[in-house]
C-alpha cells in the first residue's frame, strides 16, 4: 500500500475514533435509550456532545474531499514529495481539528481547519 494510501486508511480510523466518542460524549446527556432510537426527536445536544457532532460532520466532509485527490494521485502512479507532506499535514491538522474543537478553542480550530483544507487542495492541483 502506498504511503498516501495508508494516511487516508489513518484518516479513516480517526474519523471512527471521533465518531465512536462522539456518541459516548451523548450518552450522559440523552441517555442510551434515546440513541438507540430512531432519532427522529433527538434533542439538540449542547457543550462537548454538541461540539463532537459537529466534528464528525466536518470529518466526513474533509474525507469526502480529501480521498478523491489521494486516489487520483495513487492511480496516476509516481507521488511527487509534495504530495506524501500536504497528505501528513491534512493527517496531522485533523487531529488536532479534533482534538481543538472538542476543547472548544475557536481560533485554534479555524487555523487547523485551513491547514487541513489547504493540504487537500494543494494534493488537487498536483492531480492536474
Amino acid at each position: 500500500m502506498s504511503d498516501l494510501l495508508t494516511i487516508l486508511a489513518l484518516y479513516g480510523l480517526l474519523v471512527i475514533v471521533t465518531i465512536v466518542a462522539q456518541v459516548l460524549a451523548a450518552l450522559p446527556q440523552v441517555g442510551l435509550v434515546t440513541l438507540a432510537r430512531n432519532r427522529d426527536d433527538m434533542p439538540e445536544l449542547t457543550g462537548l456532545a454538541g461540539r463532537m457532532v459537529r466534528t464528525v460532520d466536518n470529518s466526513v466532509v474533509a474525507m469526502a474531499l480529501f480521498a478523491p485527490a489521494v486516489l487520483i494521485l495513487t492511480h496516476q502512479g509516481e507521488v511527487a514529495a509534495s504530495a506524501l507532506l500536504a497528505a501528513q499535514i491534512f493527517l496531522l491538522a485533523r487531529v488536532a481539528y479534533v482534538v481543538i474543537y472538542a476543547a472548544g478553542i475557536p481560533w485554534a480550530r479555524t487555523g487547523v481547519w485551513m491547514a487541513g483544507f489547504l493540504a487537500t487542495l494543494w494534493l488537487y492541483l498536483l492531480a492536474l
